[in-house]
């Protein structure tokens, strides 16, 4: 039976960053997932260990305790800012390492890449009823003075979203005007051999729409609208949220993505011009943010999506064990 969730995560964050994401999230996850019996820890990549002399009985232990697949499941999503990159081969192949001993990954390891890289998101996805936005991925390599990015911009139009193809929270995103500042930020991504990818600046009135999608059905709409003098709808740039209806045209496109990603939770993100909706991306650990913690309903809003994303996470863990429901 069911009994704890480990979410691997790289334990490299400051004092003050780590009180700002257990204040907007984490103690929400760990104060709902004890109301259904369960717990909710981060567990560094390093602290799993693992006996395999016998193969066929492997044994795993977290901080020097035993754990098991019937009483345990890790959330894998990798987790790859500049300042966790010691820990970026170790998420990936400890992923693989668990699935191989038998654990339940409500994140599948070949998703990992996939949902961590933006641009293989959008190739993943394609042949989305809503089409992706446009995009161009350019890796800052040592050969970077030789320009030969340039071919892959022919076809890109300014001003441009500049962002690091696998960060989180919204981190490095610029604006480019044109070759020259594209040239301009390549050269500081160089710095830190960081990928990155340019879209088509939407506008400061877009919006962005997360789905929150729990066993394969849409359960809330939280919209990002941009804060003051911001240019894109993020948490971390002073956004405005709210719960919102599921938009009609939003609504025909979840059973496309419940057959492409077949999870327990994950969040799609649109983004609306003021005209038309477009792909983003797809999150499958989107973070489960309180828009207003001083409205009652909208606390208990948010923390219906943690509670039903617990439940659903227990009873894929259950129909994985084989048992049924």
């Amino acid at each position: 039976m069911l009994q704890r969730m480990l979410w691997i995560f790289p334990d490299r964050e400051s004092t003050r960053t780590a009180a700002q994401w257990n204040a907007a999230f984490w103690s929400t996850y760990q104060e709902v997932a004890a109301e259904l019996g369960l717990t909710w820890e981060r567990t560094a990549p390093e602290a799993v260990t693992v006996d395999a002399v016998d193969p066929r009985s492997p044994r795993v232990y977290v901080d020097g305790r035993p754990v098991t697949p019937e009483d345990t499941l890790f959330v894998t999503s990798p987790y790859t800012l500049p300042y966790q990159a010691a820990d970026t081969f170790n998420q990936f192949t400890l992923y693989a390492v668990l699935e191989q001993a038998g654990f339940y990954l409500p994140h599948p390891p070949w998703l990992a890449a996939l949902g961590n890289d933006k641009m293989a998101t959008l190739l993943f996805l394609r042949d989305a009823p809503i089409p992706p936005v446009p995009t161009v991925r350019i890796s800052a390599g040592r050969d970077l003075l030789y320009d030969e990015f340039l071919t892959a911009c022919e076809h890109l139009t300014y001003p441009a979203i500049v962002k690091p193809a696998g960060w989180a929270a919204s981190r490095g995103i610029n604006l480019a005007h044109d070759a020259h500042d594209v040239r301009g930020l390549l050269s500081l991504a160089q710095g830190g051999d960081t990928t990155l990818v340019f879209q088509p600046y939407l506008g400061r009135a877009t919006r962005d729409y997360r789905i929150h999608m729990v066993d394969g059905k849409p359960h809330t709409t939280l919209v990002r609208i941009p804060g003051d003098g911001a240019r894109y709808p993020q948490y971390s740039t002073g956004a405005k949220l709210h719960y919102s209806e599921l938009p009609e045209e939003l609504a025909g496109t979840v059973d496309y993505f419940t057959k492409k990603l077949p999870m327990p939770y994950f969040c799609v993100d649109f983004l609306h011009d003021g005209e038309r909706f477009w792909l983003s991306e797809v999150e499958p650990d989107g973070a489960i943010m309180c828009p207003d913690r001083t409205d009652p309903e909208v606390v208990r809003q948010n923390r219906a999506i943690v509670r039903d994303r617990f439940l659903a996470y227990r009873d894929w863990h259950t129909r994985f064990l084989g048992g049924a429901l």
